[in-house]
């Protein structure tokens, strides 16, 4: 059974009625993120019950050393972790001189909480009565700025019921904090300086190991009614935290409130000695701009993205919710401004997987990117890799591998691999192809060829290098075969010849040969530097042709399909809709032994390559593909869903289609996986937006140009996208009745809809 807790609404997460085990789910569903730092939706006063405390700062990582119980040659040092950053949000609150704390109340009513996603504010309300009697009405609003990415805001509101009462205001910034998720207890911060000028108050810590310089600030203003009241502060300076008091007489019916602007500046972007002069000068600037007008240079700064992001569904509230929530999380994650960054899998919202980049960044989120920004938002994060491509070298290096071969990592923040599992460490391998694919899907979508020349191509003969060492001749088969590797499906570890695999290893091999020519052709001067740099010879390309021209496939003559590995039809057949709901999901109810033995699929493996390579497969051959694997596909993996759901949209299977894209839509809001509380499954929302708009939408791009096959499931009356490109925004609307574009650039635009050309002309529709 699946949660349902959060009221269906088109543009708000909204939770009623206290509910203490609800706590960690609501703290990731609702945190906030400006693409710099990130929030839990913790509460800022004192709570005593369960809580995940999160605060988060992108870029700032710590190699937390790996903790294994049999070292294995080549096994990364350390896993890095994005580390659980000083406290900002505290404001504890006393109501005279009693703690407020839900856990503690006599009683807790009209709790409400809300996240507005299209304004970017977390707002939190309720009337409780605490131990002795007093009964208080408390609001509380909250954001992170995105114009100010260095600040957050915080309004804190609380009104006696029943009495009189002296309300004490604590705000504080604590440095004290540790990860939940940690190898060895290790200290990953130093506080080494904590102090107040004024109404400033501040801790300035250092991360051990990697040396991030941070302080975390906070200015506070106190209000009654409110008027601004200057109130005696008493401060409190201690060795990892600061914390100032505000009392303020209140009498039964008035509001006593504070305002804190508090957040992070970090040596990413200052130099450390300037840290403390830095956050007060930011925070000063918020202070006097104040909560409110702050607040509407947020609610403006999300107008704008979403009227380039939005998607509309009309006629289902909850598949509605579901894609602007995915939306949402998506840019409070990453916004593209900085090309250091890149794209955890939890975001800003917990800590497991490290807050590190996977190749879910290339495989789901750049389309996302590229069709929701402009073009450089993509080609930052490709160049996040080229710039990560010596170390890549280093880490195949490190595996025997040689001559420049290049093998990325499975997870990273500075380009080391940092991944802590053996079979996901050295096999999961063709990750390496998502770097070629990534790059080849800018090109075709953007039409800047210009990357390949400048970096691209170099990524590509790293990784042609790896793949045709990683290829040895079998005598047997009279082929090249990939041995011991796991595919997408991570159930599955050590097989041989996973079909994805294989094919994705031929296919960048031929890639970087057609683009090496290419260069050659027409960018004579980046050639003759990307081959003396390489020390690239005809010889070695034609070694690797070799391989990827006698590449072996597993296929079975009697289902014709290509099988997900070598020895998949040994296993024991049953299909998911005959496992029992009881032994769902496989992975929190079986042995990881049972699992590797059975014939369930976690996530699309043989499925993926059809995805990726559509235009190498006729539409008959995906049936056959789909019909054959996804009754075995268990969908534990939060990358399930979407790929499921583009391909029955294509095959025209919309019951499906439309089931997955409401899994993968509401997979946080209805946690699908049980396992919300961790925090919230950010790369997979990309793979969201493509099911609907590659779905649905059957967007594709074909010879440089849009192509639509719209399809609408029955649930809806209509939906609504835009994309960006080349230049030209362009807003497709599909109703059961009609398909229409309309076009806003200065110049006509060629789209094909259901094979039949049209032309589109600017700020015009074509039906």
């Amino acid at each position: 059974m699946n949660q349902d807790y959060i009221v269906p609404n088109e543009w708000s997460l909204i939770e009623e009625g206290f509910q203490a085990a609800k706590v960690k789910s609501s703290e990731s569903l609702f945190s906030i993120g400006n693409g710099a730092m990130g929030q839990r939706a913790n509460f800022e006063e004192h709570y005593s019950g369960a809580t995940f405390q999160g605060s988060y700062i992108a870029g700032v990582y710590y190699p937390d050393k790996t903790r294994v119980g049999w070292w294995k040659n080549g096994y990364p040092e350390y896993f890095a972790k994005v580390l659980n950053a000083p406290n900002w949000i505290g404001i504890n609150v006393l109501v005279n001189g009693e703690m407020l704390d839900l856990n503690t109340c006599k009683s807790v009513e009209d709790f409400r909480r809300e996240l507005n996603m299209q304004e970017g504010w977390h707002k939190r309300s309720f009337k409780a009565t605490l131990p002795n009697n007093i009964e208080v009405e408390v609001t509380a609003t909250r954001f992170l700025s995105l114009e100010m990415d260095e600040v957050g805001a915080i309004k804190y509101e609380v009104t006696p019921l029943n009495n009189d009462a002296e309300i004490t205001f604590l705000p504080y910034v604590d440095g004290g904090i540790t990860n939940e998720d940690t190898n060895w207890d290790d200290a990953f911060w130093d506080v080494y300086n904590t102090g107040t000028e004024n109404d400033f108050g501040y801790v300035v810590s250092k991360t051990n190991k990697t040396e991030y310089h941070v302080c975390t600030g906070m200015i506070s203003t106190v209000f009654l009614n409110e008027d601004k009241i200057e109130v005696a502060s008493e401060e409190n300076i201690e060795p990892l935290k600061t914390t100032f008091t505000y009392k303020v007489p209140t009498k039964k019916g008035q509001t006593a409130s504070i305002e804190k602007m508090a957040g992070y500046v970090t040596s990413l972007n200052h130099k450390k000695e300037d840290l403390v002069a830095a956050s007060k000068s930011v925070l000063s600037k918020a202070s006097d701009l104040g909560f409110d007008a702050l607040l509407q240079t947020q609610k403006d700064a999300w107008a704008s993205i979403w009227e380039m992001a939005d998607i509309t569904i009309d006629g289902d509230v909850k598949a509605q919710q579901g894609i602007r929530f995915n939306i949402f999380h998506l840019n409070q994650t990453y916004l593209g401004k900085d090309a250091r960054l890149n794209i955890g899998p939890k975001g800003f919202t917990g800590e497991k997987y490290g807050g590190s980049t996977y190749w879910d960044t290339e495989a789901y989120c750049i389309p996302f990117y590229m069709a929701t920004k402009d073009d450089q938002v993509a080609r930052n994060l490709l160049k996040y890799r080229y710039n990560h491509l010596g170390k890549a070298i280093e880490n195949a290096g490190k595996l025997g591998f040689k001559n420049g071969a290049a093998l990325y990592p499975m997870v990273t923040m500075n380009g080391e691999e940092s991944h802590n599992e053996w079979e996901i460490t050295f096999e999961e391998i063709h990750r390496n192809g998502s770097m070629v694919y990534a790059i080849y899907n800018y090109v075709r979508y953007s039409g800047d060829y210009s990357y390949i020349p400048e970096m691209g191509l170099e990524v590509m003969i790293a990784i042609a290098r790896f793949w045709h060492q990683r290829a040895n001749f079998s005598k047997d088969k009279n082929k090249y075969v990939i041995l011991g590797v796991t595919g997408p499906n991570e159930y599955e570890n050590n097989v041989n010849n996973n079909w994805f695999t294989n094919y994705i290893a031929k296919w960048c091999i031929e890639y970087a040969t057609e683009n090496i020519e290419k260069v050659k052709a027409e960018y004579a001067t980046d050639y003759e530097r990307i081959i003396a740099k390489a020390n690239l010879s005809s010889e070695e390309i034609k070694q690797w042709l070799e391989v990827a021209q006698n590449m072996y496939f597993p296929y079975s003559e009697e289902h014709q399909v290509y099988l997900q590995q070598d020895g998949f039809l040994d296993k024991e057949l049953i299909t998911v809709e005959n496992l029992s709901k009881e032994e769902r999901p496989i992975n929190q109810k079986w042995s990881w032994d049972r699992i590797l033995r059975s014939p369930y699929i976690k996530q699309a493996d043989t499925l993926q390559g059809f995805y990726f390579f559509e235009d190498h497969f006729s539409k008959e051959e995906l049936e056959r593909h789909f019909d054959f694997y996804e009754p075995f596909t268990v969908h534990e993996s939060s990358l399930s869903p979407c790929v499921h759901s583009i391909q029955a949209a294509v095959l025209n299977k919309m019951e499906q289609a439309y089931n997955f894209y409401l899994r993968t839509s509401r997979l946080d809001l209805d946690d699908y996986n049980k396992e919300v509380h961790e925090g919230l499954h950010i790369t997979s929302m990309a793979g969201t937006w493509m099911s609907i708009v590659e779905g649905f939408g059957g967007m594709r791009v074909k010879d440089g140009k849009l192509t639509f096959e719209t399809r609408i499931p029955k649930q809806w009356k209509a939906f609504s996208f835009k994309v960006n490109f080349r230049g030209s925004i362009v807003k497709v609307n599909v109703s059961h009745a009609e398909t229409t574009f309309t076009v806003d650039g200065d110049k006509d635009l060629k789209i094909k809809l259901n094979g039949e050309e049209v032309v589109v002309k600017a700020t015009s529709k074509v039906a």
